[in-house]
């Protein structure tokens, strides 16, 4: 991410933290892999691959339901795992932490529960013109069912929010706004602490998607004053599969069931139904048990981590990737804001997208080309889709120049 001039310049041992994830050493293509698609998943250390074979291999079982040794070790260690994650994003309770299958899963049950309480004819849903699609689409099927509305919050062509706009766009007929962390096409760090108070003054519940915040930067959502917090396990080192809503408990505990079935059921008859509360009201039927226990391992990965050093080291390597990927002649990057994580979009002049992400998979290089389900934003730009290079923590320089060096190679073959 951007960082303020205090923040910390510690040195960060790449070389060791690379060891830490066997992935990095493979070859692709007979070249060395180069993984700059890390916005789209990250790579996984040993502590959660390991984490997740002694599960597999010594602790399989169902949780919650079984008296026998197994089961009860099972469901300790997925518990564990809830409390790692409340701990992980600075929730006061753990119980208000639901387990779900990513980001989108989660944004999808507050759209079906919350949203089906509380959404109506004439009201309307703020999101931001540089939402992912699935911080987008549960939205518009939502307002579709129920007479709503969806308003967009514009961008600059910097690639910002356009703050000026926000105090006329949060009427008395906003319901929810709806807004991504940060934005995996631009890298952009939203300004939430300054948006959210202005959203709460009106009444307006608000949700964040932090699949793209928390893989950078620590995330405090008692701090943030939002309603909900979604996230997905597999882009912060963590398995696939896997993901969590956080929530304020009153409004979690106020919500219907978003699906029915073993474990979120308080009592069941002929005669009707009655559940529990949260967690389990959101957990129905055996969770992926392995991948809250992988989760857990990972965002107690990352915790370990120093946390100044790491952030001040994406910045350095985003701010040498900007300055040599300019160097590129022809080469247009997306996203100019001046707070921003280490994601780089962009394109070059008569090159297709795709072609670019295919020749560098010739030298192990991994990109992401396409609109990466931001489509509306590319639209604003007028470009159907980009190249994105998204750096992590045991990315290097030298990587970096490979990348570079890549693109030239391509745009002298294609251009």
């Amino acid at each position: 991410m951007i960082l303020d001039k205090d923040s910390s310049t510690a040195a960060w041992d790449v070389a060791a933290v690379r060891a830490e994830f066997p992935i990095l050493g493979e070859l692709v293509n007979g070249q060395p892999l180069v993984y700059l698609d890390n916005a789209a998943t990250s790579q996984k250390p040993l502590a959660v691959i390991e984490r997740l074979d002694a599960y597999y291999r010594a602790g399989n079982a169902n949780i919650h339901r079984g008296v026998h040794a197994l089961s009860q070790e099972a469901t300790g260690a997925y518990e564990s795992a809830r409390k790692s994650v409340a701990k992980f994003l600075g929730a006061p309770e753990e119980r208000s932490c639901i387990f779900t299958r990513n980001a989108t899963e989660a944004i999808n049950l507050v759209a079906a529960t919350w949203g089906r309480e509380n959404i109506g004819a004439g009201d309307e849903i703020l999101v931001s013109e540089m939402e992912h699609h699935a911080n987008i689409v549960p939205w518009q099927l939502l307002a579709e069912r129920a007479g709503a509305k969806v308003t967009v919050i514009p961008v600059t062509d910097r690639g910002e929010l356009d703050l000026d706009a926000i105090p006329a766009l949060l009427t008395d007929r906003v319901k929810l706004l709806a807004l991504c962390h940060v934005s995996n096409s631009l890298g952009t760090i939203n300004p939430v602490e300054q948006i959210i108070p202005l959203a709460k003054e009106k009444g307006i519940t608000v949700l964040l998607d932090g699949a793209q915040s928390t893989a950078h930067f620590p995330v405090n959502v008692a701090k943030l004053g939002c309603d909900f917090f979604v996230f997905s396990g597999h882009k912060v080192c963590g398995p696939t599969g896997i993901g969590v809503l956080w929530g304020k408990p009153d409004l979690l505990n106020a919500m219907p069931p978003y699906q029915g079935g073993g474990d979120m059921i308080d009592r069941v008859s002929f005669a009707g139904t009655t559940f529990r509360k949260i967690p389990e009201r959101f957990e129905a039927g055996t969770p992926h048990i392995a991948g809250a226990i992988g989760l857990g391992a990972a965002v107690e990965y990352l915790m370990a981590r120093d946390q100044a050093s790491l952030a001040a080291y994406e910045h350095e390597l985003l701010a040498y990737a900007t300055e040599q990927l300019q160097s590129i002649e022809g080469l247009k990057i997306y996203g100019e804001a001046a707070r921003k994580v280490s994601v780089v979009s962009f394109i070059i002049a008569g090159i297709h997208p795709n072609d670019l992400g295919t020749m560098l998979d010739v030298d192990g290089i991994a990109i992401r080309t396409g609109h990466h389900c931001t489509m509306p934003l590319w639209a604003r730009f007028g470009l159907e889709g980009s190249c994105r290079a998204s750096f992590a923590f045991y990315n290097t320089m030298e990587e970096v120049d490979k990348l570079v060096a890549s693109l030239k190679k391509a745009q002298k073959l294609l251009g």
